[in-house]
């Protein structure tokens, strides 16, 4: 089987400062999360404003086909249930 993302909803995880997606390989759920810094360059006030969110949700629709992408390459490395994409793997 491979990755797919047939929903396309996300939503922003304030525990995590991350945004949160699914992807299903096969009947298996796998869970993404894609860490605020990777988006966006966060501050301060953006937190206690609530901007965050918005920022990152928007940033991450606008970057959806990469990390698509980075997920998939993620994936391909050794199959787990949850991944925590950084920075880092949009290099």
């Amino acid at each position: 089987m491979t990755l797919a993302f047939p929903n396309p909803s996300r939503s922003f995880d304030e525990v995590r400062n991350a945004v949160r997606l699914m992807g299903h390989d096969g009947m298996f759920q796998i869970r993404f999360f894609i860490e605020a810094g990777a988006l966006t360059k966060p501050d301060a006030a953006e937190r206690e404003a609530g901007t965050l969110e918005a920022r990152c949700l928007s940033a991450f629709d606008a970057l959806l086909t990469t990390i698509y992408d980075v997920a998939c390459k993620a994936y391909s490395h050794g199959r787990r249930d949850s991944y925590t994409l950084t920075a880092a793997d949009f290099c």
